[in-house]
C-alpha cells in the first residue's frame, strides 16, 4: 500500500501573504487560513474556527501574487509536512505545514457603492 499524505480545506486568507524566494530564485508564498466548522442542531449550532499555516511554491506561489489577499476565499490542495527545530533553550519544536500542490480562489466579494 502507498502511504497517502493528501488534505483539501475551504476557508478564508487571515492576513495578506508573506514572499521569499529560494537563493535560486523559486519564489515561496506563505499564508495563513480560517477554516470554520458547524455542528449541532437547529437554533444550538455552535461554530468552531481553525486555523492553518500553507506554504506554495514556483508557479503557485506567483499566482498568490496576484489573487491572494486578506478575506479572499480559496480552496487548497495539497500535502501536509512536518518541520522540526531546536528552540533557543535546546528543546525540539515541531508544527504542521499544509504544502499547496493546487489553489482555487473563490469569486471577490465586491463591496456596492453607497449612493447620495
Amino acid at each position: 500500500m502507498n502511504p497517502l499524505n493528501k488534505f483539501f480545506l475551504e476557508g478564508n486568507l487571515t492576513k495578506d501573504p508573506a514572499y521569499r524566494s529560494t537563493p535560486g530564485g523559486t519564489l515561496i508564498c506563505n499564508f495563513s487560513i480560517a477554516v470554520n466548522r458547524y455542528y449541532g442542531k437547529g437554533d444550538d449550532k455552535e461554530q468552531e474556527t481553525s486555523f492553518f499555516d500553507v506554504e506554495a511554491w514556483g508557479e503557485i506561489a506567483e499566482y498568490c501574487q496576484t489573487y491572494a489577499k486578506k478575506g479572499r476565499g480559496v480552496r487548497v490542495y495539497g500535502r501536509l509536512k512536518q518541520e522540526r527545530w531546536n528552540n533557543a533553550e535546546g528543546k525540539q519544536q515541531s508544527r504542521i505545514l499544509l504544502v499547496a500542490k493546487e489553489i482555487e480562489y473563490k469569486p471577490e466579494k465586491h463591496k456596492e457603492a453607497v449612493q447620495n
